[in-house]
């Protein structure tokens, strides 16, 4: 076979192992530049591949999603319950402060501190911005153009592809702002990733009893 060419079975079989072996969401144009480099496949073809895969793992106990930062491999929602006890201690916890604050952030961005402490009711520490930016949840966006310019934050892809959305139109709805609860518990029975996680810290000390 010459080396700029492959077979459909071949390059399915390439696309999937490289999704378990690079343990990381994969875009069309990263499979394209990176896990196929020196070989002639179109975006259209591989685009066909990673639709073909979906397919075969719709039945599976593990199934190919699409997030906000590319495909990848993730159990089947419903299995969560069951499968809770074999990752429960490694399961980063939050508390009510943090995911408060970034659900703020994530349905009413872009927002000021400022912003965050009138809906919430309390201040914020500094401590709660520094984790969720260190986890590269919320990013700053830019300043209001008021006394002090203060930040404005937004969420991030990285944020999207964390609680396994490809949008911000994916969010759960809320009645209102107070029901930030949902957040909470979307977080919760998120679905176990097939994939290295570099941005679930552990719980700190300030988390846990800033509620």
């Amino acid at each position: 076979m010459a080396v700029n060419t492959i077979g459909d079975i071949q390059l399915k079989q390439l696309i999937e192992a490289s999704l378990f072996v690079l343990a990381k969401p994969l875009t069309v144009k990263f499979i394209k530049e990176d896990v196929l480099v020196g070989l002639n496949v179109s975006r259209a073809r591989i685009q066909q591949m990673l639709n073909e895969l979906q397919q075969d793992y719709q039945e599976r106990g593990v199934q190919l999603v699409k997030v906000a930062t590319g495909y990848r491999f993730q159990t089947l929602e419903i299995l969560n319950p069951l499968l809770q006890p074999l990752w429960q201690e490694k399961a980063p916890k939050y508390s009510r402060a943090i995911m408060e604050t970034l659900a703020v952030i994530a349905y009413r961005q872009p927002v000021t501190r400022g912003d965050i402490e009138q809906i919430r009711g309390v201040a914020i520490s500094s401590h709660i911005i520094k984790t969720l930016a260190d986890r590269q949840w919320i990013k700053t966006v830019g300043h209001k153009e008021v006394a002090g310019r203060p930040a404005l934050y937004a969420t991030t892809t990285i944020f999207l592809s964390y609680f396994g959305l490809n949008r911000l139109a994916d969010l759960p709805a809320l009645s209102d702002i107070e029901s930030l609860q949902a957040m909470f518990e979307h977080a919760q029975k998120a679905p176990a990733v097939i994939e290295a996680n570099t941005n679930a810290l552990p719980q700190t000390k300030e988390e846990s009893t800033n509620e």
